[in-house]
């Protein structure tokens, strides 16, 4: 129960820096995460359960190292092959051996053994804290290319290092030449394991999808057991589970292929379903770290034996001799490199010695040093406890976060995103699709589709409302000067009733006094709202605010003057005051009706914006519905039915805009295939029913 409240923390304080990341965009999601994590290892009724480190590895490790390989671009990959390569083999045990020799030399009560493994551990680098930083930073693709690839190969790399390292301090014993034959036959058995599984995994999604056997939820299914199957299996063969799942994620295909809304959902919600599971992984894995935090740190400043000024020596010393390692490995390859038309070596100009530092920070510890770093055991062989288990697991997290500050901090000076953000520049284009479909929409309202029509519409303008704020590009006086003008419609609609009344008397006596006590009575609640909501106290509208107050100061003298004689004459007036409040509504529920048919008729001009209009819709609809207050659940069904029709007719009306303004050059082809992606989307989601 323990473990399973553990996961429950862990989940919610996950989804809480999800929140807490857009408010605070330039300092990176995993720092987000760790501070959770403090702060949820301080809580109550926070349990105190211990993850088993095999456990950890399979659950979190092999899914987020499978997903890595699968997603990363092959081709960006193949182009920079070599210098990824080097970083994340040659320079993953250069700082094995860099960090375990200096460890072991400043504090020799860490063991080298214990000192190579904390070593190998710190050679993993984390592409997705990277990715994680705000948009301040912005690094070219080469450069994007290279990290990615280092992050997936340095993975595996300093995994198996590792792996070595920790059963030589776990025994007491390390041979070399015994460690390098199982380092080869682990390296290519698990090569040759993954890559086995993978074209087996290829034949059977290929086989199900035309065999017409695939469903959206077996299909899931079977992609999410598989990088555990890989690691299990490569495992149980005694070969490295770790290059089974990357090997395995960098041959398989998914086949996405296919037509037909089956194969479109399938497609999306395994890209939804993988998307997810990532951010909730690497979120679990930081907040972890932010969990083990104060008790590692309580465990090492509570130790008399330990000095705590050292402690945080060794984590700043540790973090150096990474960095400048990393900064020299890089400059050199830099250096080395042939440039790919000249064939020459080029010399290390200002840009490139940037470019060094460049992916030097932006190759921030992150996911796999921590989930390596739990794996170590709680015990070595014979019983005893592992010798400073705490101690590396501390500064294993501290060297983690100050290479994610220097990267969260340096990299926007080193690469500062001038450019616009392409996101940014797709706001008003967005807007302006929204806005030609809810015209079109608009002309297409019948007396039948007129509630599933308007409907629609709000759905649009509500879109439109967010995407303007996101853009920082509100216009609340706009939505108020068309509510004061909504007003004056209602106005002038009462007004031409009424002369139309006193033109055309009823024959009926109360039915005439009736119809004008109504009217009356509406326009001094216009015009109340209208004195109330006059910016302009001093404008040539005052003369015409006094007069109003007047007459209708008049009309209520006059209603009370009655009342009063026909008190006194005991006799029953004309008409009650119920049935002029009756009268009253529904000449209320006309007006709005009136002021819809206006502002459906604005929509389709240029004075108003259209989403002002749309937002006023639905409120004056509200009014409607609240006016005659007749509770008809009746046609629900129907209604509902109606208003996923309109929505698939609204979807079609977005790509007819897209194409006309792609036609017109008013868009890119770039920006037309980003819009219809959404589409197709929400068409998926309507046709299917995800």
């Amino acid at each position: 129960m323990a473990v399973f409240e553990l996961i429950l923390c862990i989940i919610a304080a996950v989804v809480v820096s999800s929140f807490a990341s857009r408010f605070i965009p330039k300092v990176s999601t995993p720092l987000v995460q760790i501070a959770l994590g403090v702060l949820v290892a301080y809580l109550p009724f926070f349990p105190n359960a211990r993850l088993n480190p095999e456990l950890f590895m399979v659950l979190f490790i092999a899914p987020l190292l499978y997903l890595e390989a699968h997603e990363i671009d092959k081709s960006a990959l193949l182009k920079t092959l070599k210098l990824s390569l080097s970083l994340a083999i040659g320079l993953a045990i250069a700082t094995m051996v860099a960090v375990g020799f200096v460890l072991h030399t400043v504090w020799p009560v860490i063991t080298l053994a214990s000192a190579l493994a904390l070593g190998a551990a710190l050679g993993p680098t984390d592409a997705v804290a990277v990715s994680s930083l705000g948009k301040e930073a912005s690094l070219t693709q080469r450069q994007r290319g290279v990290l990615k690839g280092e992050s997936l190969f340095n993975d595996a790399s300093g995994i198996v290092g590792f792996q070595f390292a920790l059963a030589a301090a776990f025994t007491g014993e390390f041979a070399v030449g015994q460690a390098a034959g199982e380092f080869v036959v682990s390296f290519f058995g698990g090569t040759i394991f993954g890559l086995v599984v993978a074209a087996l995994a290829n034949w059977v999604f290929e086989t199900v999808r035309s065999l017409g056997w695939e469903t959206t939820t077996t299909r899931i299914l079977m992609e999410l057991f598989l990088p555990f199957l890989l690691y299990l299996g490569a495992e149980e063969f005694k070969v490295s589970g770790i290059l089974a799942v990357v090997a395995a994620g960098l041959f398989i295909r998914f086949d996405r292929s296919g037509v037909g809304p089956n194969v479109a959902r399938t497609n999306i919600v395994s890209s939804s379903v993988w998307g997810v599971l990532s951010f909730s992984l690497n979120g679990a894995v930081f907040i972890l770290l932010g969990m083990q935090l104060p008790q590692a740190m309580t465990a090492s400043w509570s130790d008399p034996r330990i000095n705590n000024t050292l402690l945080i020596g060794i984590i700043l010393l540790v973090t150096a001799v990474v960095i400048v390692l990393r900064f020299i490995w890089v400059a050199a390859m830099l250096r080395i490199a042939r440039d790919v038309n000249t064939g020459k070596r080029r010399k290390m100009t200002l840009e490139r010695w940037r470019s060094a530092a460049v992916m030097t920070f932006g190759g921030p510890k992150g996911t796999i040093t921590l989930s390596l770093m739990f794996t170590i055991p709680y015990s070595i062989a014979g019983g005893a406890d592992f010798p400073m288990r705490d101690e590396l697991i501390f500064i294993a997290s501290g060297v983690i976060i100050m290479t994610l500050l220097l990267a969260n901090f340096l990299l926007p000076l080193l690469a500062p995103n001038r450019g616009k953000d392409p996101s940014a520049e797709m706001v008003p284009i967005t807007i302006e699709v929204l806005r030609s479909t809810v015209e079109e929409l608009t002309g297409r309202i019948t007396p039948e589709n007129r509630r599933a029509v308007l409907m629609v519409i709000d759905l649009y303008t509500k879109r439109i409302s967010r995407l303007k704020q996101r853009n920082g590009d509100s216009d609340p006086q706009g939505l108020e000067r068309l509510q004061i003008e909504a007003l004056h419609w209602e106005k002038e609609f009462v007004r031409d009733r009424l002369t139309q009344i006193k033109a055309h008397p009823a024959a009926d006596a109360a039915t005439q006094e009736l119809n004008v006590e109504a009217c009356e009575r509406m326009l001094d609640q216009i015009m109340n709202t209208l004195r109330h909501t006059s910016t302009d106290p001093t404008s040539g509208h005052a003369v015409s605010q006094i007069r109003g107050r007047v007459r209708m100061l008049q009309r209520r003298v006059n209603n009370y003057a009655k009342r009063t004689i026909s008190k006194i004459r005991h006799t029953t007036p004309l008409v009650s005051e119920d049935q002029i409040f009756a009268r009253t509504r529904e000449l209320q529920v006309e007006a709005i009706h009136h002021v819809i048919d206006r502002l459906v008729d604005e929509m389709g001009n240029s004075t108003y914006n259209t989403e002002h209009c749309s937002a006023l819709l639905l409120d004056y609809r509200r009014a409607e519905a609240s006016l005659q207050a007749r509770p008809n659940m009746s046609g629900t069904a129907a209604m509902i039915t109606q208003v996923e029709e309109v929505k698939k007719e609204s979807y079609a009306i977005e790509l007819g805009v897209i194409q006309d303004m792609l036609e017109a050059g008013d868009i890119s082809r770039a920006q037309a295939k980003t819009l219809r992606r959404n589409i197709y989307v929400m068409q998926v989601d309507a046709d299917s029913g995800i």
